[in-house]
């Protein structure tokens, strides 16, 4: 009887205990995946960021690239990965009601793909140009008057800018005694994104700085010492001529030293991973703000052959000579230094 009673308990009770595991197993929340799986899905998430970030900056490069160059073939062999090439670079005082088109900013530059180099000659802007077949005046003053004189012509808008670059290249081509193949204007204002979307540069200011001017808006407030610049900042440190009160004045030589300062030190922020990863943002500067002669596709070789180029490998020559009001009277010792120079980095 017991053996028959205790038959027939087993059956429901075992039933019972599946039933009850199985309510239990439905009450339970899933496991988590794996370790493995977590790695591969955040790994997958990056990669799609990093995907997306990368067709931005395509993106962006591409639209900075049209925006800034000319539509133009380059001869097989000619390009800027082939052969060393010379550029005229200039900052050009672009500002609606107070700009004068007067470059105060004028560098030629020598860049040599093979040794991966460059040689950059800093013009002091008051320089008096001496050559034949050209007026004497300030070296800042020819871009503003080659505009006037192409435009009396008939050109206008971007045909007119280019004529004029074409002009000037001929003409410092002729003082430093190289083909200058390209020339860049770039205003004030891309000269402070570029700075500001690198994060600021680290410089060295020389002197107590402070001026302003009402008129333009000028406000120029820096202390002497080692110190982080914005864009801003860095445009007054390289602008920078004297203070309100006629105390610590600067020449054109000391200006031309800082402007080299400066530029070393957005070399070596472009160089760092920080300055290639914001690079998007230093493209989209340049392109709202910078004109050059260069055709598109030249930009682009020129960007790939020489991105993250080392401080070390940049030859920077300022012009030296005597200050006798108006003019910078240039030392012919040193522009024919300068002159052997460029044309050592063209013949590499």
């Amino acid at each position: 009887m017991e053996t028959q009673f205790g038959a027939g308990l087993g059956p429901r009770s075992e039933a019972h205990g599946r039933s009850a595991r199985t309510k239990r197993g439905r009450d339970k929340k899933p496991k988590s995946g794996s370790p493995l799986k977590k790695v591969i899905a955040a790994v997958l998430v990056l990669l799609l960021a990093v995907g997306g970030y990368v067709g931005y900056l395509v993106w962006e490069t591409y639209y900075a690239i049209r925006t800034v160059g000319v539509d133009r073939e380059v001869p097989p062999g000619e390009s800027v990965k082939d052969k060393p090439k010379a550029f005229l670079l200039l900052g050009v005082d672009s500002r609606a009601k107070t700009g004068t088109l007067n470059t105060d900013v004028i560098m030629v530059a020598a860049l040599n793909p093979a040794t991966k180099s460059a040689t950059v000659v800093s013009v002091p802007r008051d320089s008096l140009i001496q050559l034949d077949g050209y007026k004497q005046q300030k070296a800042n003053q020819f871009y503003a008057g080659f505009l006037r004189s192409v435009k009396k012509d008939g050109l206008s808008g971007e045909q007119a800018e280019l004529a004029a670059k074409e002009e000037l290249r001929k003409m410092f081509g002729k003082m430093f005694g190289i083909p200058i193949d390209y020339a860049a204007t770039i205003n004030f204002k891309g000269f402070i994104d570029v700075v500001d979307a690198l994060g600021g540069v680290t410089v060295d200011v020389d002197m107590d700085m402070r001026y302003v001017d009402r008129a333009d808006g000028t406000n120029i407030n820096l202390s002497k010492g080692v110190q982080k610049l914005n864009g801003q900042q860095a445009l007054d440190f390289i602008r920078y001529r004297k203070s309100n009160d006629g105390k610590n004045m600067s020449d054109d030589f000391s200006r031309n030293k800082r402007q080299g300062e400066v530029l070393a030190a957005i070399a070596d922020k472009l160089k760092s991973f920080g300055g290639a990863a914001k690079l998007g943002s230093v493209i989209s500067a340049v392109g709202d703000n910078m004109k050059t002669d260069m055709p598109s596709s030249e930009i682009t070789q020129l960007f790939t052959t020489y991105f993250g180029i080392d401080k070390d490998n940049i030859e920077y020559i300022p012009l030296q000579g005597d200050w006798k009001s108006p003019y910078v009277y240039l030392n012919a010792a040193r522009l024919e230094e300068a002159r052997a120079a460029l044309a050592a980095r063209m013949a590499e």
